[in-house]
């Protein structure tokens, strides 16, 4: 039986149900289906599962899914709607008509549906089985995050070539004869990646003071001899999978203080890798660090070490596990990032950020980027 299953008869219930659109990542996993608009999935105990889609969508759901199809018209919804104008309502009847009386849905489960299924079934909500059963990646999950890493590091080898490429003019980077700006960087990464079939938002190209603050974007000139935070955390479109990296650099001279976070950084990060493995938990490697950093006169509060050591990466940037003081025991399978950073205000910040598949023995390193702070 597989874990879905079991976390449906464990509770009592008779299938698990779910409502939302591909861009939801535990509905991506189940059924292998990419659309913009909601639809249903419920599955029964011993069952794969099945989808109910509208008529047009049958024949790509047929390629795509690995879900049974059922049509809204064979699920009854047409007959619904001739007595039934509420659409939250209606879909609740077609749901109820097919699941039986006592439904586990997810956490985020649409609360307007969920209110009008009440009238028709008991609804109970699951504590993320399918969120855990996501951490847990097979073979095609990692070759496709393996692809999104090497287009990642494209799209970061693009940006640092710009940097170094560029030119200093009282203490700002030009590059034909144009200030080199925060915007164009990521605009730069953004169509490099386009052309991989990849897309990115949210894009960190901070400079100087700007990273000091860990998640700060960045906007305008970058500057010389100030640290340049690049985190970019590209999707395939096609897979819906994540990458996730992290790479400092200056532009000139690093200051002192600049200098000795970096190699106290680089120095961390092997540290965590070495430890990282089956059996060992998040908790632990990110106290690992948290150490280290304390041995080398660093913080970690809300200055210095400020945020987890790394997080599971798949169908979204973030999920599980945790790589950090609530992390638990890491296993097979879990392909994780590896990301240490030092911030202080007036001084500014270092980040470095590596991903990963974990194993029995150790830590396969997807990320094969140079480490380099003065470019």
């Amino acid at each position: 039986m597989d874990p879905l299953s079991d976390a449906v008869k464990k509770r009592g219930a008779d299938a698990y149900v779910v409502y939302a659109s591909s861009r939801d990542a535990d509905m991506r996993y189940l059924t292998h289906f990419t659309t913009s608009d909601p639809f249903v999935f419920f599955k029964k105990p011993g069952t794969k599962g099945v989808i109910i889609v509208s008529q047009m969508e049958v024949g790509r759901a047929s390629r795509e899914a690995t879900a049974s199809i059922m049509t809204r018209t064979q699920a009854g919804l047409p007959d619904i709607l001739k007595t039934e104008n509420d659409p939250y309502r209606a879909t609740a009847k077609m749901i109820a008509g097919q699941v039986g009386k006592k439904i586990l849905v997810p956490p985020d489960f649409p609360i307007a549906l969920a209110n009008s299924l009440s009238e028709y079934c008991t609804i109970l909500v699951d504590g993320g089985t399918v969120r855990s059963m996501r951490a847990k990646k097979g073979k095609n999950e990692i070759l496709f995050m393996k692809n999104v890493q090497k287009s990642a590091e494209k799209a970061m080898g693009c940006a640092i070539s710009l940097i170094r490429k560029a030119s200093v003019k009282k203490d700002v980077l030009y590059l034909d004869q144009k200030p080199l700006t925060a915007e164009y960087i990521k605009f730069s990464m953004h169509s490099l990646l386009l052309q991989h079939g990849c897309t990115a938002v949210d894009t960190i190209v901070s400079c100087g003071e700007e990273t000091a603050i860990p998640h700060m974007t960045g906007t305008g000139p970058l500057k010389s001899d100030e640290p340049i935070v690049i985190d970019l955390f590209p999707v395939e479109e096609k897979s819906g999978y994540y990458a996730d990296m992290t790479r400092t650099v200056v532009k000139g001279e690093a200051s002192s203080e600049i200098h000795d976070m970096y190699t106290t950084l680089l120095e961390a990060k092997r540290r965590a890798i070495s430890r990282t493995r089956a059996g060992v938990s998040g908790a632990h490697i990110h106290q690992t660090v948290v150490d280290f950093f304390k041995d080398h006169g660093y913080e970690s509060n809300s200055r210095g070490f400020m945020h987890n050591l790394g997080h599971g990466v798949g169908l979204q940037v973030h999920e599980l596990p945790i790589v950090g003081p609530a992390g638990k025991e890491l296993i097979s399978g879990n392909v994780i990032t590896i990301e240490p950073g030092l911030y202080y205000p007036g001084t500014g910040g270092v980040r470095l950020e590596d991903m990963g598949v974990v194993t029995k023995t150790g830590f396969e390193n997807f990320t094969a980027f140079p480490e380099e702070l003065i470019v």
